[in-house]
């Protein structure tokens, strides 16, 4: 129970933040995990084309502040590596 009208509205504020982040975070595991879907499939041009909305979204996700920057690009990194060794 926040003890000021200053801490009852960062009470408020935190709240949504925290469901906007953690909708856009699912949002980015989303996309991931429809990049290793496409990879496991064996379908080289799926995975580019989701690929191309992985980077976007990580990318997205890194400027915003919800994943660490070197996170995202290990994850990015990662990804690449598993479509490069379709062909």
């Amino acid at each position: 129970m926040p003890n000021s009208k200053g801490s009852a509205k960062r009470h408020r504020q935190s709240k949504a933040a925290r469901s906007c982040n953690r909708s856009a975070k699912a949002a980015v595991r989303t996309v991931v995990k429809s990049v290793e879907a496409a990879i496991k499939k064996t379908d080289k041009n799926e995975a580019v084309s989701r690929m191309l909305c992985a980077v976007k979204a990580l990318d997205t996700a890194a400027r915003k502040g919800l994943l660490k920057k070197n996170s995202a690009a290990r994850k990015k990194s990662r990804l690449q590596r598993k479509i490069n060794q379709l062909s």
